[in-house]
């Protein structure tokens, strides 16, 4: 979040003579962000990839190949695999969640459970397995790639969306602020794909709104694929975030779902 809020300042009219050494976490950054991060200042965004239940599991160094958009490879203390929803561990470009394997029963730095909570904790924390809930691939160099949360994966008529990467692809337009991706219901195809966008400055006209849309669908349909446009979009003034920044997905999704039963 910070650094999407800075980047939309002239980054060269600023001086950063101190600031060696970028890092995130939490939410990853867009590639639309690190590039105007980059060539505002010069420095590169490394993302770190953690949860309140583990350490640093995945993370972006300088001891490994700059990839824009990755999150990394696995700390050397971690066994990070992708699953299936069966337990079967998938190969590169397969996308499934990430989880980490226990070496002699155990995993580094892992909590010991959710207190007051066993099912959740049996249910994250299996025999062999701690799944994180989180959705990614890795590829043939071993870095790791984010899709989404396993609750924000879109199932739109037999695909599998994430909302990362349509919101990676509509921060890319310029007319774009801020983005959150989540489902919409849809009688045709079960569920579409719903983006929630601020704008940096809004449409003065209906007709002018409508023309817009249709630009970020075709950008969305360019830089994805067509199945994975935003079918239907939202402009707001602002999308609701966590005290930490992170945007409340789950409060846009649950909102869009509780307007089609009224």
């Amino acid at each position: 979040m910070a650094y999407r809020t800075m980047v939309q300042e002239n980054l060269k009219e600023y001086h950063f003579p101190k600031l060696e050494h970028c890092v995130s976490g939490g939410e990853p950054v867009t590639p639309e962000v690190i590039n105007s991060w980059l060539n505002g200042t010069g420095l590169k965004i490394y993302e770190l990839y953690g949860q309140t239940e583990l350490v640093v599991t995945i993370g972006m160094c300088k001891c490994i190949d700059y990839k824009i958009g990755s999150l990394g490879k696995p700390s050397p203390s971690m066994d990070v695999v992708i699953l299936d929803k069966n337990e079967n561990e998938l190969g590169p470009g397969e996308i499934g969640e990430i989880a980490l394997r226990k070496r002699d029963g155990k995993i580094f730095g892992l909590f010991m459970g959710y207190k007051y909570e066993p099912e959740k904790t049996k249910k994250s924390l299996t025999e062999n397995y701690f799944h994180t809930g989180d959705m990614a691939y890795y590829d043939n160099e071993g870095y790791f790639w984010f899709v989404g949360r396993n609750d924000d994966i879109i199932n739109s008529a037999g695909y599998r969306i994430g909302p990362f990467e349509v919101e990676s692809a509509l921060m890319e337009h310029p007319a774009v602020v801020d983005v959150a991706v989540t489902s919409s219901p849809d009688k045709d195809r079960g569920e579409v794909v719903k983006a929630f966008i601020v704008l940096k400055e809004h449409p003065s006209s209906e007709k002018e709104k409508s023309i817009l849309i249709k630009e970020l669908q075709d950008h969305a349909k360019r830089t994805t694929a067509p199945y994975k446009y935003p079918r239907k979009i939202e402009f707001l003034r602002e999308l609701p975030k966590t005290v930490s920044g992170k945007t409340k997905r789950i409060e846009l999704k649950e909102r869009e779902w509780k307007k089609s039963q009224a």
